[in-house]
């Protein structure tokens, strides 16, 4: 998913929301803004920038992750191949030639951010036509931890099922992300269905209320819903399931063996504060990479909050050459 940072007025819309569009309304917003689509006004926005953040933190070896997607045989999907390959993501993409690559406008009002998305492309992944395939099913079973953001149970829950049960059945780590509040309004069933696999849960604090309210939790501590969605029946006992939710400035929320832990994010000034867009994105990166070289939890929320830190100074999901990640 490519995104532009465009002004609000391009649009007519309100601050804060997150609407679905199609592709003529897409192509009028980026013609009444004369937008250039130069590879260099490109900020990336999709489960990418997640890897892009974990490589970053890691910094060495490169293409220790891979990322599979769908884009379209179209300019913005060679932007997207091109971007992957500069941040050293082993990216395998199902291309098709029947939606283009998808498209997402993040509009920018002061703090606040608003996003037209044209989903296009990512709704086009096809199973048995990428990870069904022997090459891509064979670097799917070299890894050693995954990760899906929620949204993709709106396109192909049947991929999800198959990365999650090897995931459980050969005591890997699989995470998962709510990734938006409609997710667990209207995809409860697939949502569901992948559960109990899932090791690891992300969200922030409005998506871990809906979870709350639409699985009849009867509460709104965030805490509690922690703790209630830890106990979720799991398929690979060997393993408990951890649940972690940001709650932008405030603590972040995470379970710790049988306790519910409270983790304090890094201060910063609200005038340092650039664009918010990307800052899940990259908290999950950081908490990734802290994983992946077997930290403790503890460590890999530090990570994260780390990361996410650096990309609220900047626009967009970017950051500096090298962390000064101590």
């Amino acid at each position: 998913m490519i995104s532009l940072y465009l002004s609000l007025n391009a649009v007519a819309q309100k601050s804060g929301e997150a609407i679905c569009s199609n592709h003529f309304d897409m192509c009028l917003i980026l013609k009444n803004t004369q937008h250039k689509s130069n590879a260099d006004d490109i900020i990336l926005r999709s489960d990418l920038p997640v890897s892009f953040v974990r490589l970053w933190m890691i910094q060495k070896p490169h293409k220790v992750a891979t990322f599979f997607g769908c884009i379209g045989t179209d300019h913005f999907g060679e932007i997207l191949k091109k971007k992957a390959e500069e941040a050293h993501v082993d990216a395998h993409y199902y291309e098709q030639n029947e939606e283009p690559t998808g498209t997402c406008a993040a509009c920018i009002t002061g703090d606040n951010r608003s996003l037209v998305a044209n989903l296009a492309a990512a709704n086009c992944y096809k199973k048995e036509k990428h990870l069904d395939l022997d090459s891509n099913w064979d670097l799917v079973k070299k890894a050693k931890v995954y990760y899906i953001a929620g949204f993709f149970l709106t396109v192909s829950p049947e991929s999800i099922l198959k990365v999650a049960k090897h995931a459980s059945d050969n005591n890997k780590i699989f995470c998962m992300n709510l990734s938006a509040p409609f997710i667990s309004q209207f995809f409860k069933e697939p949502l569901m269905q992948v559960m109990p696999y899932v090791d690891i849960l992300f969200g922030n604090e409005t998506e871990a209320a809906t979870f709350a309210k639409v699985l009849g939790f009867e509460t709104e501590d965030i805490a509690e819903i922690a703790k209630r969605t830890q106990n979720l029946p799991k398929d690979n006992t060997k393993r408990q399931r951890v649940v972690v939710f940001t709650q932008g400035k405030d603590d972040t929320v995470a379970t710790v063996g049988e306790r519910v832990t409270m983790f304090p994010v890094l201060d910063i000034d609200q005038n340092d504060i650039v664009d918010t867009n990307g800052a899940g994105d990259a908290f999950v990166g950081g908490f990734l990479s802290a994983l992946v070289l077997e930290h403790p939890l503890e460590e890999c929320i530090r990570a994260g909050h780390y990361a996410a830190n650096v990309i609220i100074r900047r626009v967009g999901c970017t950051f500096p050459e090298k962390p000064d990640f101590q």
